[in-house]
């Protein structure tokens, strides 16, 4: 008996040894919970799920993202700087809010910056930018995965036509809180009142606000032809969309999940902008079936004559200048 015990203490061992030795071979998985704040009928939320399951198939399951909509997982700004804690949280976000910690990426949501997918994608070589996307990695944890993400142009939205940068004078506009959305607003001729994104439907209809400036993409979505009547064409932003991530976190993956987690993103974000672009056609005549008005008369000129002041004011008119001969534009 004692022998059998011996010799069972010593199989067990050694099962014990192959188990451990197969767990310590066997590959670590890791897991991204993504937080976006808009709906999930939006064109984002769709794109998001598909860069998931892209990455999902290439890592054979050894990346995994969740999708979490309608700021399910907490507001931009909280998620922001959990992700520089290192938490393996990511979030879509912009370079205005990009902005409060190295302030000259935020040229690039300023007004009428770029104008054409053509001029994003050119961003992405740009010497500068990438300086940008490096010193947010290093000194603040904020990994810049993608920001192939192109979420349409914004328009004012009103219960008058605006023409001119004058008609908007004395209007109160909703902005993110992040300085170019409000020093943009400001320049363009109304008053910025910083809100966020889910408190704009019940800041219309108490009259804490009177318009918004959105995507086109926004209004169904957020219902938001129920409260105004107007949608001013100025194509003042095209927007563009940060997808960030912690850069800590970011490090520890194997370099082919970073390669996948990149590379997917961007390929996502480039189909879900063209869509988004393919679909403004169809939701402008989706709101004016639901009583909108869709006002082209707009003196874009003088817009982009108001817009330079917004640069001016946050002093990165040489950050814009610099990212412009860059891309020749």
């Amino acid at each position: 008996m004692k022998n059998l015990a011996v010799v069972t203490c010593a199989a067990l061992g050694l099962w014990a040894l192959g188990y451990s030795n197969v767990l310590a071979q066997a590959p670590k998985t890791f897991a991204l919970k993504f937080n976006h704040v808009l709906g999930p009928k939006e064109p984002y939320h769709d794109g998001f799920l598909k860069w998931a399951k892209a990455v999902e198939q290439r890592t054979n399951g050894g990346l995994k993202i969740e999708v979490f909509h309608s700021a399910q997982l907490g507001l931009e700004e909280d998620i922001i700087e959990q992700i520089r804690q290192g938490a393996n949280i990511g979030q879509n976000t912009d370079a205005a809010r990009m902005g409060n910690y190295v302030p000259g990426i935020a040229v690039m949501n300023g007004p009428y910056f770029v104008e054409t997918l053509e001029e994003v994608a050119k961003l992405r070589k740009a010497p500068t930018v990438a300086k940008w996307q490096e010193e947010l990695a290093t000194k603040f944890g904020l990994k810049v995965v993608s920001f192939n993400w192109v979420q349409g142009y914004r328009h004012f939205f009103t219960n008058k036509p605006i023409k001119t940068p004058d008609d908007l004078k004395g209007l109160r506009i909703r902005t993110p809180p992040a300085p170019i959305w409000q020093e943009s607003i400001r320049a363009l001729g109304a008053v910025p009142v910083a809100m966020a994104f889910g408190e704009m439907y019940p800041g219309l209809q108490q009259r804490a606000i009177d318009g918004v400036e959105l995507v086109y993409n926004n209004i169904p979505g957020g219902r938001f032809y129920e409260v105004l009547k107007v949608a001013n064409e100025t194509r003042h932003i095209m927007l563009i969309n940060f997808e960030v991530v912690s850069a800590k976190w970011f490090d520890s993956l194997p370099k082919e999940y970073q390669d996948a987690l990149v590379e997917e993103a961007d390929r996502a974000g480039e189909e879900t902008s063209r869509q988004i672009l393919r679909l403004e056609a169809e939701v402008e005549q989706q709101l004016k079936s639901r009583g909108m008005t869709i006002n082209k008369d707009v003196d874009l000129a003088a817009f982009r004559r108001a817009g330079d002041k917004a640069f001016e004011v946050l002093k990165i008119t040489d950050a814009k200048n610099a990212v412009h001969k860059e891309i020749g534009k």
